[in-house]
């Protein structure tokens, strides 16, 4: 791996060569942010929370190692009564606190309005993953459905109801970003696809 060393304005940061590349050529030519600005705000960034991070991982690698000694200690014991007594104990789980509300400022509709699930699932189940990914491309659907990336022409407006029309154009659009995203061999659409098997 190749580093890009920087100057002391951005704590003298090493960033992989090719990360470096990406955001100076791409990610912030369009948005006004000079680059020395951009790692200066990124180093002061990493000073501030780097330690509390570093901390919060430890501690997450403490309740782990605890969680793993007490299955070994207890094959086959999954009563949710004496599970749910030692998650408490090592402070897995805390007692719930009082309601609260909480609003955010300056967030665009698609995200404000119609929020995509959040899902963080093993990746060795291959239920929970088929799951996530299922949930994902769905919001990705529902979001082109509620966006100008689809356009109202032709019938395809949004309303109250499901619109048909409007449906298709959603799943063209997607189709059509698979075949950028990751094309099929042989010349096949992901268009022309109407099942899927392992």
């Amino acid at each position: 791996m190749v580093y890009v060393q920087l100057d002391e304005t951005a704590g003298n940061l090493k960033i992989d060569e090719v990360l470096y590349a990406f955001l100076v050529n791409e990610a912030l030519p369009d948005t006004n942010i000079d680059p020395k600005r951009f790692f200066g705000a990124l180093h002061h960034l990493l000073a501030k929370f780097s330690p509390t991070n570093r901390r919060l991982l430890a501690k997450r690698e403490d309740l782990q190692s605890q969680i793993d000694a007490w299955h070994l200690e207890n094959p086959g014991q999954h009563g949710e009564v004496a599970y749910t007594r030692f998650l408490q104990e090592i402070g897995y789980l805390v007692p719930q606190g009082p309601r609260f509300e909480i609003e955010t400022n300056n967030v665009d509709d698609e995200i404000a309005i119609t929020p995509a699930p959040q899902l963080v699932v093993p990746i060795l189940n291959a239920r929970y993953a088929l799951n996530a990914a299922n949930a994902r491309w769905g919001s990705l659907y529902d979001a082109l459905y509620g966006t100008d990336v689809i356009s109202d022409a032709e019938g395809a407006e949004t309303a109250e109801s499901y619109n048909p029309i409007r449906g298709a154009k959603v799943i063209a659009w997607a189709k059509d970003f698979l075949d950028r995203a990751i094309g099929l061999t042989g010349g096949t659409k992901w268009q022309d696809v109407t099942a899927l098997s392992v």
